[in-house]
């Protein structure tokens, strides 16, 4: 592929065709990851479902990649002085998009759909067919001059040949115009990996770092010399082997639905190659789906559009864990029927876009008007009832808690405006003149239970019975009494001070009348791996956003009925996690303390962001890190630390 390429805005041409190459890719993969059937289903033996969940496995891994592949290359963008890029046409994608040789469009799983991915992210030096039913209906150029003023789409062989020629386009205008004043981007307007938690996007700053960047992406999926043993190449090859094998034992053997190829929400007027999803509830579902698909799109990005760091970190999470919650529903989708006019076909995730997904204006109303959409899906999965369908209404359902929380989070992390109130402490109620005083309701399940110099704060749902509270300061906390139990007036402030400081999972704290100090942040950040038990957390926590104290135990077995906090169940199911993993090299943290925010991620681990010191039970360091990803379903080979296993063991959280 020839290029001269001698402009800024012929690069980002070529950049944002990129970006909408791995766009469509993710979803063609997630398409057809979707339309899988559930691993134990009717009908698959032990040996088909095994493989069903490592197929799963793997193509969400490959679909995750591609994400970040669309974060690297909207953060070339940026460093370029262009915005990020996330629009792109909906499926099928019609002729002449793309080169001749590169078809996209939705398809269920099936091994000409696996032959499709291996062509699509074969290397330059491999010459194979495409998929059966995958070849371009006809032959074609994009042969526009290259040295017209208006930037002109150019034919590529494979997805390699156009990051190399983005590569080179942007050598020759390094020389050109000179590396300051090409990468004249804003760091703001830019994802890290950390913000991403996603170790393969980084912060392009210079044409050293934009060729780190698209090497990477080249090496992980598209064109790389001999595809690389973990390639996207080589792991779709592997799936099909893998298949082959099992067909080979059992010819009828069918791991997916007969999902639709290419779903639409609306009769099209040309519905050759496209399947119109009218029947209800699928088509109902399908608009669900699409309205969180595009809502993640959103957040992400007003999260490029130059928003603070923290607003960010919390924009990045939204638009994760959307994905999350869309899942279910996709999953769902290929189960249902699509349309009377075809029975023997289910439906499927269409990823319709809307007309514009530019940014929303980096202000202060920007999250609010994200949670007033989140209100309105989660109202109406509210609404939903299908008796004919009840695990379609289960799916709605399950969407509801999720979306309602994330509105809650977006409202609660937005800049307040000038004329917003500010949140005023209610006064103490008068502690009883006679035995301990009756405990004041204060909602979340907190109760108050007043004293004259200081309150003390009970949360019994988060309490793991550490029983420093019953032993360290008995005539306060009374134990197998009946009615109220706790007295503050039978202890000194400081003895009050001392004893909530001991429990560690945050369910004792206080409020002080006396003019005395609250509880100051911990001058280290630090979690304490307990063996065979929760994470011990003792920093200024953000939970979901949410500032919870400065305590917290937080559960990594996987049973809690109180995620993400511990409520004991480790003993019940007998876990078994050690206390003293082995020390990681790390090096000492600039600065040691300051807000942790903790992220638990859906049906996922907990995405840990801040200063940290990962300590075993008798206080040896084991790591020190700014992000990390801890498990919590209590099947990691790597714990504390996540390893993916959540997405193999059926993690609900």
């Amino acid at each position: 592929m020839s290029t001269s390429v001698h402009s800024r805005e012929s690069l980002w041409g070529l950049l944002d065709e990129a970006a909408e190459i791995e766009h469509n890719l993710m979803c063609c993969y997630l398409y057809a990851l979707f339309s899988l059937r559930a691993p134990g289903s009717d009908g698959l033996n032990e040996a088909e479902s095994a493989a069903i969940a490592r197929w799963r496995d793997l193509i969400l891994g490959v679909a995750i990649e591609e994400m970040a592949h669309l974060a690297n290359v909207c953060n070339i963008l940026s460093a370029l002085g262009a915005p990020a890029h996330f629009g792109r046409p909906n499926f099928p994608i019609p002729l002449g998009y793309h080169p001749a040789g590169m078809v996209v469009r939705l398809a269920p799983f099936t091994l000409d759909t696996l032959d499709h991915f291996i062509f699509l992210e074969r290397p330059e030096s491999v010459a194979i067919p495409d998929g059966a039913g995958f070849v371009a209906e006809r032959s074609y150029r994009r042969d526009m001059d290259p040295d017209r003023l208006t930037p002109a789409a150019r034919d590529y062989a494979t997805v390699g040949q156009l990051y190399g020629a983005i590569l080179d386009a942007l050598e020759t205008l390094a020389d050109t115009l000179g590396e300051d004043a090409l990468f004249i981007g804003d760091d703001r307007h830019q994802i890290s990996g950390a913000a991403a938690t996603m170790p393969e996007v980084a912060v392009v700053r210079c044409l050293k770092t934009a060729r780190a960047a698209i090497e990477a992406i080249v090496a992980q999926g598209e064109g790389s010399a001999e595809g690389g043993h973990d390639s996207h190449y080589a792991r779709f090859l592997a799936v099909r082997a893998d298949y082959v094998a099992l067909l080979a034992e059992r010819p009828d053997f069918a791991p997916a639905h007969p999902a639709a190829h290419n779903p639409v929400m609306r009769r099209p007027p040309t519905p050759d190659g496209k399947l119109w999803v009218n029947a209800e509830p699928a088509a109902s579902l399908l608009d669900f789906g699409n309205a969180v698909y595009n809502h993640a799109l959103r957040c992400l990005a007003l999260a490029y559009a130059g928003v603070t760091p923290d607003e960010q970190a919390v924009l990045v999470r939204a638009s994760i864990t959307l994905m999350h919650v869309l899942t279910p529903l996709a999953e769902q989708l290929a189960t249902l029927p699509a349309n009377a006019d075809h029975p023997d076909c289910t439906a499927g995730l269409s990823f319709a876009t809307l007309r514009s997904l530019a940014a929303l204006p980096a202000t202060a109303g920007a999250l609010p008007v994200l949670a007033e959409r989140l209100d309105e899906m989660a109202a109406r999965a509210g609404r939903f009832a299908c008796v004919t369908h009840p695990d379609a209404e289960a799916a709605l359902q399950a969407a509801v808690p999720p979306l309602a929380a994330l509105a809650a989070r977006l409202r609660a992390s937005a800049r307040p405006t000038e004329d917003q109130p500010m949140d005023t402490p209610a006064n103490p109620a008068p502690a009883s003149a006679s035995g301990p005083p009756i405990p004041i309701d204060r909602g979340a399940g907190i109760e108050e239970i007043p004293g004259q110099a200081l309150s003390l704060l009970f949360n019994a749902k988060r309490c793991i019975h550490a029983r420093h509270c019953v032993l360290g300061q008995p005539q306060v906390f009374k134990a197998n009494v009946e009615g109220p139990w706790i007295d503050p007036a039978a202890a000194s402030t400081e003895a009050l001070v001392t004893v909530a400081h001991m429990c560690p999972s945050g369910a004792i704290g206080y409020v002080r009348h006396d003019g005395g100090a609250a509880e100051a942040a911990p001058p280290v950040n630090l979690v304490q791996i307990r063996e065979n038990g929760p994470l011990g957390i003792r920093a200024d926590i953000r939970l979901d956003g949410a500032a919870i104290g400065m305590r917290a135990t937080l559960c990594r077995c996987g049973a809690s009925r109180n995620k993400p906090y511990c409520d004991g169940s480790h003993n019940e199911i007998g876990f078994a996690a050690t206390g003293e993993p082995a020390t990681r090299p790390s090096e000492p943290l600039a600065t040691r303390g300051g807000a942790l925010a903790i992220d638990p991620e859906v049906n996922g681990p907990l995405i840990v962001t801040g200063n940290l010191e990962i300590c075993a039970g008798t206080g040896r360091t084991v790591d020190r890190v700014t992000s990390a990803r801890l498990c919590r379903c209590g099947g990691s080979a790597n714990k504390p630390f996540c390893d993916n296993s959540h997405r193999r063991n059926g993690f609900k959280s």
